[in-house]
């Protein structure tokens, strides 16, 4: 069968034809413009833009989009991930050198295919040339081509034919033909995704992914042909698939949902539901975020004991390249692990050797919010062979996890209202669920759920009640318009009940409760949902008319235990406000309740779990000291559960600070805190990891950290060593019975995630991101 492979050449920093919609000034403009390049630019692109030791810039080729502003914003702000780096100029400088750039351009601006696109696509995706067996293009197509969706923003006309008729001339890094033999005499050939020294990541010729040592091959052959046989191509059919690839609208980012209402994932690498509610039985991989849907964090992998952890060593590192902390925690499936930069960036690795197999990169826009959310992402959810990243201008991207190619991306709110989405999304039965931020910009917090196929959204639930819900009425006046509740962490899932559990967050504005009397619902609360419809099933408030900031968004762990003389199902959490919690996780019963860190703020708690606020514990304008700070003595940072020895581990700060109250006018999109904290440094932040009996609350055993932390999480394991992370950089296992300190490695910068464990080869891995690096360990 005829295969057509499009090997089409992409070494060049910049890459893709010119699109011209700027004006572009005269002569004056243009000189301007030459000078300041050579000011700026000419050490690596040359003092003619010609290149040096960075590409040419006079082809018109632009990788990272070739329109006007794309141009600009490569220029003022660099490109993540390459070693372009930001060039902070006034607007008219930059549009200088995007003057100069145009003038000495080759390309012509009007240079076009003259075929009918429309037959090109019938041409594209038919059975006689089959060109989507090899390449995807809007999210439909094989693997073992590039992706050719947005090619017209990479190459011409001209260059598209010569890539078609001489295709051996033009391959492209990542697609480079490989040819390997086994010792047993098998041979697999495809092409190699990476390589180096000791290792290869391949694509075989059936598509499947291939993660070998090289010692443990016979020979490797680079062959320095195209898989593409001979394309029986004549030149009107030629024309048509040129004007398909460089017209086709889909080429934008195939942000259509809904277009493919089938799915059928790959044989090598199907992640089912079925998978995932039973992700404890294969613990050499980590499936979902909190490592199975009841949250518990735990690995069942039993290598690594309390006996020879002191042996621990470092196995392999990958460097994140990024300037923001990274906060990720990764999915670890059958020997590919996915880890996210802070800025919606996505990397498939060999988890065995932390090579890369292939990169996502996503440009966010410049007008983000960042005053309403952190710039960061905490990871991907899987299901099938798809990949799910929620991003920081809030859309839901479905993304082939043997290539990183966009399957579908869809709009989850506007961005420029202020929303973001910075966790892991959660992948159930055919659905994705996925919530926002929006504590801090008086906007409203909800939950959405997708369908896993098409993209299409199913159902939305507003976490502030909306107009005609008798709960409204817990918010005076019409608070409730910019009442926060986030829904900014990952949440849980019980299957045998089939309900959903999301936790939320503060009420806006944070600080300042005079102008929303009222509970508040549902903020900072569990909610119960039906994971079918969106409809709540119960839920429960822990903080009613929150004035601190304490979040309700730490991990629902579920689990099942004999409480008070009978077996039930229980929901626990260590929450924000200091209190630990044993709930019915069937009814919403509150079952108990006890302090586990220094709060000061609350007698305890009533017999609905109701807290016993103190009198002068609110925010005031000359400020109201109490403890804990406004991050809580526990936030978003893993929990873990070990269900053998009943114990529930957590991590956290003992903080206190005085937090003071000012009333302003909510504008949506806008900073709306309502007050500041002033943290008191004569205590500081010291910190802990804490085990406590789970059904009691009593704390077992203590281990002081010097700084505690807000984000670096717990790892319970069943050969009996606890992980846990600490803001200054230590990566620790400390005995998980009794609490003692078994090894420490410093590991040169902080950590703000939560370690996981998985399998390979039959050696046990423990990984952990730093804010700079991703570190794995094993015993020697």
């Amino acid at each position: 069968m005829a295969v057509l492979a499009f090997w089409l050449a992409a070494r060049l920093l910049w890459a893709g034809p010119p699109h011209y919609q700027l004006p572009h000034g005269g002569d004056a403009q243009v000189n301007s413009g030459r000078a300041l390049f050579r000011r700026s630019c000419s050490g690596c692109h040359g003092d003619d833009a010609r290149g040096g030791r960075g590409s040419d810039l006079t082809s018109g080729q632009w990788k990272w989009g070739g329109a006007d502003r794309d141009i600009l914003r490569s220029i003022t702000q660099g490109i993540p991930g390459t070693q372009m780096p930001p060039f902070p100029m006034p607007e008219d400088e930059a549009k200088a050198i995007l003057s100069f750039l145009r003038s000495v351009q080759t390309l012509s601006e009007n240079e076009a295919a003259s075929g009918d696109a429309q037959a090109g696509r019938q041409l594209f995706f038919n059975d006689s040339f089959q060109c989507s067996r090899c390449h995807v293009f809007g999210g439909q197509g094989g693997r073992l081509g590039p992706d050719l969706s947005a090619i017209r923003d990479e190459r011409n006309a001209s260059q598209l034919r010569k890539a078609i008729l001489e295709p051996d001339e033009s391959l492209r890094d990542g697609f480079q033909t490989i040819e390997v033999e086994f010792h047993n005499g098998k041979v697999l050939r495809g092409v190699a995704k990476n390589q180096d020294t000791f290792s290869l990541q391949m694509m075989a010729e059936d598509e499947k992914l291939y993660l070998l040592i090289k010692k443990d091959l016979k020979r490797v052959t680079k062959v320095h042909r195209s898989l593409m046989p001979a394309v029986g191509l004549n030149s009107s059919e030629l024309e048509d698939i040129v004007a398909f690839l460089l017209k086709d609208s889909v080429s934008q980012a195939s942000t259509t949902s809904g277009k493919r209402t089938f799915w059928t994932p790959a044989t090598d690498l199907n992640v089912s539901f079925e998978r995932i509610k039973h992700a404890d039985q294969e613990p050499r991989n980590w499936l979902t975020y909190g490592g199975d849907y009841r949250g518990t964090h735990f690995s069942r992998l039993t290598q690594i004991t309390p006996a020879n952890v002191q042996t621990l060593k470092s196995e392999w590192a990958f460097q994140y390249q990024a300037s923001n902390v990274i906060e990720a925690t990764p999915i670890v499936v059958d020997g590919l692990m996915f880890v996210t930069g802070p800025l919606n960036d996505v990397v498939a690795l060999d988890a065995r050797v932390g090579r890369k197999v292939w990169t996502y990169n996503r440009r966010i826009p410049s007008n983000v919010h960042s005053n309403c959310t952190v710039m960061t992402n905490r990871g991907v959810a899987i299901l099938g062979d798809r990949l799910y990243l929620a991003t920081l201008d809030s859309h839901l991207v479905a993304l082939d996890s043997k290539t990183g190619s966009v399957i579908w991306e869809v709009p989850v709110d506007d961005y420029r209202k202020g929303y973001s989405i910075t966790h892991a999304p959660l992948a159930l039965d055919g659905k994705i669920v996925v919530g926002v931020t929006s504590g801090e910009c008086a906007l409203v917090g909800f939950l959405d759920a997708y369908d896993a196929t098409t993209g299409a959204r199913l159902w939305r639930f507003w976490t502030v009640p909306q107009k005609g819900d008798p709960a409204r009425a817990t918010w005076a006046g019409d608070s409730a318009e910019y009442g926060g509740s986030p829904t900014w962490m990952t949440g849980t899932y019980d299957a045998e009940t089939r309900t959903l559990f999301w936790t939320t967050g503060n009420p806006g504005p944070d600080y300042d409760g005079t102008v929303r009397a009222g509970d508040n619902l549902y903020t900072c609360s569990v909610l119960a949902l039906n994971p079918d419809t969106g409809s709540l099933k119960w839920y429960f408030q822990f903080t009613p008319h929150d004035t601190h900031d304490w979040d309700a968004n730490e991990t629902p762990v579920l689990i099942d235990a004999e409480f008070q003389g009978r077996p039930r199902k229980l929901l626990i959490q260590a929450n924000r406000n200091g209190f630990y919690y044993v709930l019915d996780r069937v009814t919403g019963e509150f079952l108990l309740g006890k302090p586990f860190g220094n709060q000061t703020w609350a007698e305890g708690l009533d017999a609905k779990g109701r807290p016993l606020v103190k009198p002068g514990t609110d925010p005031t304008p000359e400020g109201s000291y109490l403890c804990p700070n406004a991050g809580g003595n526990t936030n978003w940072q893993s929990p873990s559960y070990d269900t053998g020895r009943g114990l529930f581990y957590v991590a956290g700060v003992e903080s206190c600070a005085t937090y003071f109250r000012e009333t302003k006018p909510p504008e949506p999109g806008a900073s709306y805190s309502g007050g500041s904290v002033q943290i008191d440094t004569r205590i500081g932040s010291p910190g802990f990891i804490r085990a406590l009996n789970a059904l009691t609350g009593e704390i077992v055993w203590n281990f002081d950290l010097h700084v505690g932390s807000y984000a670096a999480g717990v790892l319970g394991t069943a050969g009996g060593v606890l992980f846990g992370a600490s803001e200054d950089g230590y990566l620790i296992a400390l005995d998980a019975k009794t609490g003692r300190k078994l090894w420490h490695f410093q590991t040169g910068s902080r950590i703000a995630s939560s370690p996981i464990s998985y399998e390979m080869d039959g050696k046990q891995m423990v990984a952990v991101s730093t804010s700079t690096t991703l570190l794995v360990f094993a015993l020697p």
